[in-house]
């Protein structure tokens, strides 16, 4: 186990192929002298992420949280926005942006997904989008979601930060919802330093999704939308490509971790373990465990013997977004409308998991939670 002098153990970090590997791409960078706005490493990978993916259409963006932004823009959103409490802020705070509304509805327990039968009760004729996530890498109820969203007429995006990779017996779960958003941030199964992405059903949508992302330029003089600057740059793209080559066996050294920590931490009372999801393909993005009142020690008294040894383990996601000073105000943000969301947030813990955990560290993790 790794002392206080050396680095402290994370709840992910990114993984990192031989720098050797990488010298060519930016020798080639140099040598041509693009650095951006959609270079030849940034046209190899979205057609490359395209092909992984199994999707018909990418957009490439410097970070996640402009591709929801530009998201909601593509689809012309209006008013108030159905979607979950337990997320990363940016999800809610992309709907600020844009000027709309949150509507937070509950979760299920199981998933912490956004719950299906909440997001009816919430529509109003002020609704034109439900923004649901697929948090921890875990598919949404998407069939209940999407019909739900063609009942009403209502838009949906998937924010799919957590989901890269992921598949169910139809294929990619990307394909669900009018678009999809993905997160490259370096912390992310697969990762772009920075970076995020946008999934489309057709080329149309694309072309206006990529006019949006350069400040709506459709030519050197043709201005058709009040745009932003989420491009790409070229370094990231090309780390990207060199990344594309490492994810397998990066997602399969996560299951190995993921496997470990449920033999061992099986049964022990008062921990409850994520759900094995039943998925035709997972990419292990996180491994939250949930304290509950039996356990010896609360929630937080376990976060501070992690810390203790060094090991950085996180409350994801506490607090909720609804608790947060510019949400807490809205109708829905109130504590008894989010009952089951604001339980898993007072009971998470993410252990660490990423590719090069030493399984020292792992077993010391264990040893952690089995001995409180």
């Amino acid at each position: 186990m790794k002392n206080n002098t050396h680095a402290p153990i994370t709840v992910t970090k990114p993984f990192l192929p031989p720098l050797s590997e990488f010298m060519p791409y930016l020798e080639e960078i140099w040598r041509s002298g693009t650095l951006t706005n959609g270079g030849h490493f940034h046209q190899q990978l979205e057609s490359a992420l395209a092909d992984y993916l199994k999707v018909p259409y990418i957009s490439l963006f410097t970070n996640a949280t402009i591709a929801l932004i530009v998201a909601m823009q593509t689809l012309r959103i209006k008013g108030e926005v159905i979607t979950t409490p337990y997320s990363f802020v940016a999800t809610a705070h992309s709907v600020l942006w844009n000027q709309l509304k949150p509507v937070f509805v509950d979760v299920d327990p199981v998933s912490c997904n956004i719950d299906p039968e909440r997001i009816e009760e919430a529509i109003t004729a002020e609704t034109s989008l439900i923004m649901p996530v697929h948090v921890y890498g875990r598919a949404c109820q998407v069939e209940k979601i999407d019909n739900i969203a063609k009942c009403y007429g209502l838009k949906t995006i998937y924010d799919a930060a957590h989901a890269f990779g992921v598949e169910d017996n139809e294929g990619s779960i990307l394909r669900h919802g009018d678009l999809s958003i993905l997160s490259f941030h370096a912390t992310k199964v697969f990762n772009t330093f920075e970076g995020g992405a946008i999934i489309s059903p057709d080329l149309s949508t694309k072309r206006r999704i990529d006019f949006l992302k350069n400040f709506g330029f459709a030519d050197e003089v043709t201005v058709v939308a009040p745009g932003i600057n989420g491009k790409m740059n070229e370094v990231q793209a090309a780390f990207g490509l060199l990344q594309l080559g490492y994810v397998d066996d990066a997602i399969a050294r996560r299951q190995a971790i993921d496997t470990l920590y449920r033999q061992q931490l099986k049964g022990i009372t008062g921990i409850r373990l994520p759900a094995d999801w039943e998925q035709k393909r997972n990419n292990h993005s996180y491994f939250p465990i949930f304290v509950e009142p039996d356990y010896p020690l609360s929630r937080d008294a376990l976060y501070e013997k992690f810390k203790q040894h060094n090991i950085l383990a996180r409350r994801y996601f506490y607090p909720l977004i609804s608790e947060l000073n510019m949400y807490h105000h809205l109708p829905s943000a109130r504590r008894q409308n989010l009952p089951v969301a604001n339980r898993l947030a007072e009971e998470v813990l993410c252990l660490p998991i990423y590719p090069d955990l030493d399984r020292a560290d792992v077993w010391k993790i264990i040893e952690l939670v089995a001995t409180p």
